[in-house]
C-alpha cells in the first residue's frame, strides 16, 4: 500500500491560516461594521466575533491534535519549510508596507475614502504569491474575489449613501463585509484541509 508522509508542520501550517484568517476577517468585518454608523452596531459586533471566534478555536485545536505527529522530516523537508516562512515573512511585510503607503497617500491627497477598496485590493494581490508558496489553490480563489469586490466597488458604487436620516459609508461596508466573509469562507476551507491531512494520518498513513 502507498504511503503519505504528513509532517506536523503542515497541519500547524493550515492552523496557521485558521488563525490568520479569523483574525483578519473579523477586523474586515469591524469595517464593515464602522461603514454603517451605528446601524445595527451591536449585533453585528456580536455575530462577527462569534464567527471569528469559533475560527480561531478550530484553529487551535487542530494545533492541539497536532501534537502526536512527529516533527521529524525526510531530508530536504525541513529546509524547505524554512524558505517558505522566510518568504512568508517577506509577502507579509510587503504588504504591511503597501497598506501604510497607500493610508499615507489617500490621508496626503485628502482621498481617506479611497483606503478601504485599495487595502482589499493589496490584500487581495498578496494572496497569489501565499497561494504558489504553500500551494494552496484556495488562495487563488480568495485573491482574485477581494480584487474584484474592489474593482467593482470603485467602479460602480456611490462613497456614501443616505438611508432616511442616517448615512452609510458604501465602500466601507461592501468592501469590509464582502472581505470578511471571503476570509472567513477560505478559513474554513483551510480548517477542512489541516482536518483532513488528520484524519490520513489516523487512518494509518504514515507519519513522520
Amino acid at each position: 500500500m502507498s504511503q503519505s508522509i504528513i509532517p506536523r508542520a503542515a497541519v500547524r501550517g493550515a492552523a496557521s491560516g485558521v488563525i490568520f484568517m479569523a483574525f483578519f476577517g473579523t477586523l474586515w468585518a469591524g469595517i464593515g461594521i464602522r461603514g454603517l454608523q451605528g446601524w445595527g452596531f451591536l449585533w453585528l459586533l456580536i455575530l462577527s466575533l462569534l464567527i471569528g471566534v469559533v475560527l480561531l478555536i478550530g484553529g487551535i485545536v487542530l494545533i492541539i491534535n497536532s501534537k502526536w505527529l512527529s516533527n521529524e522530516m525526510v531530508q530536504g523537508d525541513s529546509q524547505r519549510w524554512k524558505r517558505k516562512n522566510m518568504w512568508f515573512g517577506i509577502i507579509f511585510g510587503l504588504e504591511g508596507v503597501l497598506i501604510a503607503a497607500a493610508s499615507v497617500i489617500c490621508v496626503s491627497t485628502n482621498h481617506l475614502d479611497l483606503f478601504i477598496p485599495v487595502m482589499a485590493l493589496i490584500v487581495g494581490a498578496h494572496f497569489f504569491p501565499l497561494a504558489h508558496l504553500f500551494q494552496v489553490k484556495i488562495y487563488y480563489i480568495s485573491g482574485s474575489l477581494l480584487c474584484l469586490i474592489s474593482a467593482i466597488t470603485l467602479v460602480t458604487l456611490p462613497i456614501k449613501i443616505t438611508w432616511g436620516n442616517h448615512q452609510i459609508m458604501l465602500w466601507w461596508t461592501s468592501v469590509g463585509f464582502s472581505s470578511a466573509l471571503i476570509l472567513w469562507g477560505t478559513g474554513v476551507a483551510v480548517w477542512i484541509t489541516g482536518h483532513r491531512l488528520l484524519n490520513k494520518a489516523r487512518n494509518g498513513f504514515k507519519v513522520v
